[in-house]
């Protein structure tokens, strides 16, 4: 026993023996052929030999023996060109041209699908006796047994195998087959439909019923089985038995169609008591407003009109707290339109629009606006896009309470609708959403509610009383020592004026005065003293502001034309003199040009020549001196004249009067003569020119608009030809020219180009400018020539 293993090693070593010695007696004994060039450049080459299976390590030659010889595995000598492994040549393309005939890969699909041989089909059997069919149905039945026992999950095989049986009207084995399906998922729902369908089919009464009674009672909550029972008894007319599965059934309580069903077969009978009664556990059972509107709708079909009303009554008291009662509201004015009650209908729109929230009463106030538009007059109406301007209102005041302008909107609505009372309590809910911060940018919009609710309350409601308390209420609620509203004080104090009292007034202005003194609410003072008559008032009152702003030039200014309206022109001109004399104003330059009118139009050269020096000792500014000059050489006596007496004469006789009182004025006094002013204007322009240059040296532009000032003036007297080219040589010459930018840390940012001003007197003090000087010379002649 031990022995046979190793005889048949020893087999197996002497065929392979002979296998060897069979392939090395093809190989030639000679040395292996030289490669070419190609061969040892080709990747093949260049890839290490795999060795022959079988051989080792050990079988490689040791030290001393021969090389390029070899033991194969049974001691066998081998040649190294018996090892040797030779690879295919590749194939080099030498046409890499394409193919004159392409061909797409539609043509390659459609061609592999036409050549595609047809599938194998069985040939049809065909059963001549009762064995033969035994032996087919034992055949089929092995094969769908077979089929469950791997899928028995599979509902298709299930259904497939019953059905067969069904086909060879073997109803017991159906049966059977169904029911094996039913014990391993009796939750489907096909499959009892389906088991249901062949014993109805084949009009097996008492197994389909059975079936059925089945079904509903695992499964109660599908209603296709209640639907498909039903239907069954119904068919076969068992009216008692289709009522009493109805019952059955609604002792589960299904949803709208399984009682609209119910309903719907009571109704095909006639028994209006017996659907009556299915209506009243149906609203108890779903107390919605489709079970009720169903109802009504039964009973109106029948044309009982009270019962109907009935109806949506006893609706309207069980669904009062409900969500959807805007829909019954609806629905019962709507039935009221279609009996003719109108009258009726709108009591109930306004009872629901009364009653319900403003933000589910849209489709209450849709439907009677429609209502309104079809039946009622202009003025129903309007009352009815009122109310639905209202809900919106309502909605966005109750999102935002500190948007003033829904606010704003809400009460101007009101007011056009007239309602005073609707509109005064819209008010009082407005202003009682005060701004959260004591900022004036908050209260800017909600003040004027305020003022808005004064005017309502003067001028639509006509109530003084309650206007003063709008008033009153209005600035206690403003916080005076952070900011105030002088619009508010100054309508305040104007209403009791229209009321014609004055005191109470005068006590609002000063209040105002005292508590938050503004300029407006002194010159609303002021103006109501004025038109009284009470000048010693108003005087005080311009001290009193001058003592708490000394820096308003405008109170000065307006103090000063007090004075000289009523002919006090050394009061006028004392005030002036004080003003001037601050040290610190917010608009000096308003109060010099009037102090300078004033004097002027009092025909005080002297004194206005004196101001204008007084002025260029605090500033030098260009427009200073022009102005300067301007006035010297006007002739004091056109200040004068009555401006409207040129305006109403024609312009000739205007230029005549003007010429005769220059004359006259010359007479009485030489400095009023024609070429004493003008001498006296030129000196103003020289001493402007030599005043920039010296303290304002880089006020280029300045000098350059005294300049042109010059030359107009020179231009206009007719001084003649020198006296403007003597301006003309004072000119300077425009120059452009380029300086660099920074940035705010200093980084340079590139260069600029500007305009600069090079005066005649600066022609030494710039050597290159000679050479641009020639430079634009060049250029004007090269233009000239092309």
């Amino acid at each position: 026993a031990p022995s046979a293993p190793r005889f048949r090693l020893r087999a197996r070593q002497s065929a392979s023996d002979r296998l060897v010695h069979r392939d090395l007696s093809v190989v030639a004994p000679s040395k292996p052929a030289t490669p070419t060039r190609s061969q040892s450049n080709s990747p093949a080459r260049s890839c290490p030999v795999p060795p022959l299976r079988g051989f080792t390590r050990r079988h490689a030659p040791e030290k001393g023996k021969m090389a390029g010889v070899g033991e194969g595995p049974l001691g066998t000598k081998l040649h190294s060109s018996a090892t040797k492994v030779s690879y295919p040549r590749p194939t080099r393309v030498k046409n890499k041209a394409p193919a004159p005939t392409q061909i797409t890969a539609e043509q390659i699909v459609r061609e592999a699908k036409e050549r595609q041989e047809e599938t194998f089909r069985a040939p049809k059997q065909k059963i001549t006796d009762a064995e033969e069919l035994a032996e087919y149905r034992l055949k089929k039945r092995k094969e769908f047994e077979d089929l469950i026992r791997r899928v028995y999950w599979n509902e298709s095989v299930w259904v497939k195998y019953a059905k067969w049986e069904e086909t060879q009207k073997d109803f017991a084995r159906a049966r059977s087959v169904w029911e094996r399906a039913l014990d391993y998922n009796y939750r489907s729902q096909s499959l009892w439909l389906k088991y249901a369908e062949m014993e109805m089919s084949h009009k097996f009464v008492n197994h389909a019923r059975n079936v059925w009674d089945r079904a509903v009672n695992l499964l109660p909550r599908v209603d296709q089985f209640w639907y498909k029972y039903i239907h069954m008894e119904e068919m076969m007319g068992q009216v008692a038995n289709t009522r009493a599965i109805f019952e059955r059934w609604m002792q589960w309580e299904p949803d709208h169609n399984g009682w609209n069903a119910y309903v719907k077969m009571e109704t095909r009978y006639k028994e209006w008591a017996r659907v009556r009664h299915v209506y009243e556990r149906y609203v108890q059972c779903h107390p919605s407003v489709k079970a009720w509107v169903r109802w009504a709708k039964f009973e109106m079909s029948l044309g009982d009109v009270a019962r109907c009303r009935a109806v949506y009554e006893d609706a309207v008291e069980t669904m009062e707290r409900e969500v959807d009662v805007d829909q019954l509201y609806v629905k019962f004015a709507q039935f009221e339109e279609r009996v003719k009650e109108p009258e009726r209908a709108r009591a109930i729109y306004k009872y629901a629009l009364d009653n319900l929230p403003k933000e589910k009463a849209r489709e209450a106030y849709k439907a009677f606006t429609a209502f309104e538009k079809q039946y009622g007059d202009r003025g129903a109406i309007e009352d009815v896009i009122v109310g639905k301007q209202r809900v919106k209102y309502e909605e966005e005041v109750r999102a935002n309470p500190t948007s003033y302008d829904s606010w704003f909107d809400y009460t101007r609505m009101e007011e056009q609708h007239g309602d005073v009372e609707k509109a005064r309590e819209v008010y009082e809910r407005a202003i009682a959403n005060v701004p959260p911060q004591n900022e004036k940018r908050y209260w800017k919009r909600y003040i004027f509610l305020w003022i808005n609710y004064a005017l309502f309350e003067e001028m639509d409601a006509q109530d003084p009383e309650r206007t003063r308390e709008v008033y009153r209420e209005c600035l206690k609620l403003i916080p005076h020592k952070s900011f105030s509203f002088s619009k508010v004080w100054i309508m305040a104090s104007q209403f009791e004026i229209r009321q014609k009292r004055l005191d109470a007034a005068r006590k609002i202005l000063g209040m105002a005065i005292g508590m938050h003194p503004k300029e407006k609410i002194f010159k609303t003072y002021i103006d109501m003293e004025m038109q009284l008559g009470n000048i010693d008032r108003c005087r005080t009152l311009y001290e009193k502001a001058l003592e708490l702003n000394p820096f308003n030039c405008s109170s000065w200014v307006k103090f000063a034309e007090l004075e000289k309206s009523l002919a006090e022109t050394e009061r006028a001109r004392a005030i002036f003199e004080i003003a001037v004399g601050m040290d610190q104003l917010d608009q000096p330059e308003i109060l010099w040009k009037a102090f300078i009118d004033f004097e002027t139009e009092e025909g005080e050269r002297g004194r206005c020549r004196a101001l204008y020096e007084r002025l260029l000792e605090r500033t030098q500014h260009v427009k200073v001196w022009i102005s300067f000059a301007q006035f010297e050489l006007r002739a004091m006596a056109l200040n004068n004249d009555d401006d409207d007496d040129d305006e109403t004469q024609e312009p000739e006789a205007a230029a005549a009067r003007r010429a005769a009182a220059e004359e006259a004025a010359a007479a009485a006094d030489p400095e009023e003569a024609e070429p004493r002013r003008v001498e006296s204007a030129r000196g103003v322009y020289e001493r402007a020119l030599r005043s920039l240059k010296e303290n304002q040296p880089d006020a280029k532009e300045e000098r350059v608009m005294l300049l042109e000032a010059w030359r107009a003036f020179e231009e206009g007297v007719g001084g003649g030809d020198d006296r403007v080219a003597e301006v003309e040589k004072k000119m300077p010459r425009r120059v452009k020219r380029k300086r660099p930018i920074y940035t705010e840390d200093g980084t340079p940012a590139g260069q600029e180009e500007y305009y600069d001003y090079i005066f005649p007197e600066e022609q030494g003090a710039a050597p290159n400018l000679k050479i641009l000087e020639a430079a634009y010379k060049w250029k004007r002649q090269k233009t000239g020539d092309e």
